[in-house]
């Protein structure tokens, strides 16, 4: 058996560098960002007012107090938007309008709050300080400055500066199509009657949802049975709408494992066994004339779902223009003692809870009571891997042990 992390660099190797493609912003929602931005212009691009108010000398106000109020002449009203320009003398103010650009000769802005709301006169019992309510150009990005890196993932915080730097397009690199395929006779889709020896066939939406989180377009075929040429006719006419293919199914040693009949008459699959538990039947390489990246997984559930967060979900990183990070890791305590085969590392169900604290308060993880690779409910409360060395073959409660963070549901 090899290494885990032999077969993660086997499926890593599958994968070639994404290109690159010019996406409209809305498009560009949830993708990688493929080169810096610089912004054109500062940001703002003029002075302006931070709310509604007046437009002020300051010096004006110096004196102004509850009992000895200032009334100064209102000059103009300038509104957001106003392209006019706009003067204030000293002894006069302009009535200004939250965002509109700052009348020459005003250095600060009175709160409509501070006064009585006058249209022609205007009445302010306080004074103001110079540069009051007032946003200085370039106050938030000056021109020529990198506003987003290559790497960055474009969610709505990205989204807004790509706007307000005038970018109507943005070169990423496009969500991966991951196409999600079960093999089994025994599967049915789930909401049809079972027959005798049936089940409702659960890997194809378990495995799409995960891809999904990773921020992959997905496509569920769902499942086929376990006849060859229909297996191999679906893999074919699946690629064209591939960047990967993830299968589940038919990949150990039985005799009606057909996605490994069939994939090794291609020539271009490599069936292996990884020194692991669940998941120790694996299979990576390449399908069809573009060579599209396949990786089949296990049929039980849980050995399918461990297999992708092991080795998929790194391939899918780099797909997406990131780096193959695998999970986060972090040290906890177990609460309830484990085993483990020797020679094969086991990555078992938990709950991680961490200290309100912090990390340096320590933190507890809970394995889960069903551990067998066909017990799928246990996975819905989990939120960790409680990782097992090769070599332990067994760990007591309150031991120090290595656990993986599962992602969060996206």
């Amino acid at each position: 058996m090899k290494s885990v992390e032999q077969h993660v660099a086997d499926v890593l190797a599958l994968i070639n560098d994404p290109e690159p493609t010019e996406l409209d912003l809305l498009q560009a929602h949830g993708t990688v960002l493929a080169e810096a931005v610089v912004s054109p212009v500062s940001l703002p691009g003029f002075d302006n007012s931070s709310m509604d108010g007046y437009a002020v000398h300051a010096a004006d106000l110096s004196s102004a107090a509850p009992d000895t109020p200032v009334r100064l002449p209102v000059v103009a009203d300038i509104p957001a938007g106003d392209p006019s320009p706009t003067a204030v003398l000293p002894g006069m103010c302009a009535r200004i309008m939250t965002g509109a650009p700052m009348p020459s000769g005003a250095d600060a802005v009175v709160p409509v709050e501070w006064t009585d709301g006058g249209t022609a006169r205007v009445t302010v019992d306080r004074p103001v300080k110079v540069g009051n309510a007032v946003r200085r150009a370039g106050d938030d990005v000056t021109e020529g400055t990198t506003v987003l890196r290559p790497g960055a993932r474009i969610g709505p915080g990205e989204m807004g500066v790509l706007a307000a730097v005038g970018r109507r397009s943005v070169p990423v690199y496009p969500r991966p199509r991951v196409m999600v395929l079960s093999t089994g006779e025994e599967l049915v889709e789930p909401g049809r009657p079972l027959g005798p020896g049936q089940i409702w066939e659960s890997n194809s939406f378990m495995i799409a949802a995960a891809a999904r989180d990773v921020g992959c377009e997905v496509h569920r075929h769902g499942f086929v049975g376990d006849d060859p040429e229909t297996v191999l006719d679906t893999l074919e006419g699946l690629l064209v709408r591939a960047d990967i293919v993830v299968t589940t199914g038919g990949v150990s040693m039985g005799a009606y494992d057909v996605v490994k009949e069939v994939l090794t008459r291609q020539g271009t699959v490599e069936f292996t066994q990884v020194a692991m538990q669940p998941g120790k039947p694996q299979g990576f390489g390449t399908v069809g004339p573009d060579r599209t990246p396949i990786v089949t997984l296990p049929g039980n559930p849980v050995s399918a779902f461990v297999s992708f967060q092991i080795f998929v979900r790194p391939a899918l990183r780099r797909l997406r223009g990131l780096a193959p990070d695998p999970l986060p890791s972090t040290r906890a305590v177990l609460t309830a003692p484990v085993t483990s085969p020797e020679g094969r590392r086991s990555f078992l169900r938990g709950v991680l809870e961490e200290s309100p604290h912090g990390p340096s308060a320590g933190a507890t993880v809970a394995p889960a009571l069903h551990q067998g690779s066909h017990q799928l409910s246990a996975l819905a409360g989990a939120n960790a891997f409680v990782v097992v060395p090769e070599e332990v073959t067994e760990l007591a409660a309150g031991a120090s042990v290595q656990v993986l963070r599962l992602p969060e549901p996206a």
